[in-house]
């Protein structure tokens, strides 16, 4: 999975796009001008292959929402978590709502998936996660995360939970340095995998390892271990979906070597999928580098993570009663309705 450079289609990134080895797009704020604008680069990646590419982007809400203007404000999933510590019940109903909402706005515009919910357990030590996490309680993670993962396939996408076996508990950001989780596994096991096992166990269509070294498990970071994503996700967990690997550009990544090492150690360790996001020369080193062919059972995991149905177009999806509820619902935990993904 590979980006590109604008709110259009370049010959380079086409070129890209149509390698073999590429099957998906990850989007950024870059890409998006406006949701017209969107609607027509999704539409264009769409059709450039068969099997159609996977539109992905991060879209958790709060600090981490790409598309603004024209999409609902979603606020950080924290805020379900507060909800919950007063009306468990009430914060599930509503968890359901955003998941719903969050999903039909991206598939309204040509998106086939989003990389959230975040299942971490905020231990109150990683700023990097912070509010993203929306508990401490590994229960009520699992239970919020459950409720908004059902929002999400209601409005016809898969919804990938990171960061396995869980980022909350380190202090340095992967994105920048190495973090070394130094817990013994009981203890991870304990807290940090509920989530993951529980949503797991109820089908969730994918995940995304850390790129954390718990060295009392592994020498290697989660993302590049057989033992965590092999023995531990597919063999302990039981998890049938789709591990794509983080962003192989980040420095938590370096540990693996240059960009080519770092997909063969993901893709050995058993990821389905890797990422190489804002790096343009990478991409090219990878795409030119790599001898890798696809196994048939990645193959079939990825092609469940294509978008299902959604609303023909904006217009019409304003005049869903499914999703003006979600509106109206999660309108008092600080959504802004002003700015809706409409063409009026």
């Amino acid at each position: 999975m590979i980006d590109v450079a604008g709110t259009e289609l370049t010959a380079a990134d086409r070129e890209r796009l149509l390698h073999p080895l590429v099957g998906g797009i990850i989007l950024f704020a870059r890409n998006y001008a406006f949701p017209e604008q969107l609607i027509r680069l999704t539409a264009e990646i769409h059709v450039l292959r068969s099997p159609a590419l996977i539109v992905a982007v991060d879209h958790e809400g709060g600090r981490v929402q790409r598309f603004r203007q024209g999409f609902t404000a979603i606020p950080p999933m924290r805020e379900l978590g507060k909800i919950w510590d007063r009306n468990a019940q009430h914060a599930c109903h509503l968890a359901h709502d955003v998941g719903f909402l969050l999903a039909a706005e991206l598939r309204a515009h040509g998106v086939d998936l989003s990389f959230a919910p975040v299942l971490d357990v905020d231990f109150g030590n990683s700023s990097v996660i912070g509010d993203r996490a929306l508990h401490s309680d590994p229960q009520a993670i699992a239970e919020l995360a459950r409720a908004l993962v059902q929002g999400f396939r209601q409005a016809g996408m898969s919804a990938v939970g990171k960061h396995f076996p869980g980022h909350g508990h380190v202090r340095a950001d992967s994105h920048h340095e190495i973090p070394i989780d130094d817990r013994p596994y009981a203890d991870i096991e304990a807290s940090d995998l509920l989530p993951f096992r529980r949503l797991a166990e109820s089908g969730l269509g994918g995940i995304m390892p850390a790129h954390v070294i718990y060295p009392q498990v592994d020498a290697q970071p989660a993302g590049f271990s057989a033992l965590w994503l092999k023995k531990i996700l597919r063999g302990q967990l039981g998890f049938e979906g789709v591990i794509f690997s983080d962003d192989l550009s980040m420095e938590g990544a370096s540990v693996a070597g240059g960009v080519v090492d770092r997909a063969h150690a993901a893709l050995g360790a058993g990821c389905d999928m890797v990422l190489v996001c804002n790096n343009p020369q990478s991409a090219d080193e990878l795409l030119d580098k790599l001898q890798y062919t696809m196994p048939p059972v990645s193959l079939a995991r990825l092609a469940r993570m294509h978008g299902r149905r959604h609303a023909a177009d904006l217009v019409r999806l304003r005049e869903d009663a499914q999703y003006m509820k979600a509106l109206h619902a999660i309108a008092g935990i600080g959504l802004k309705s002003g700015d809706l993904p409409l063409a009026y």
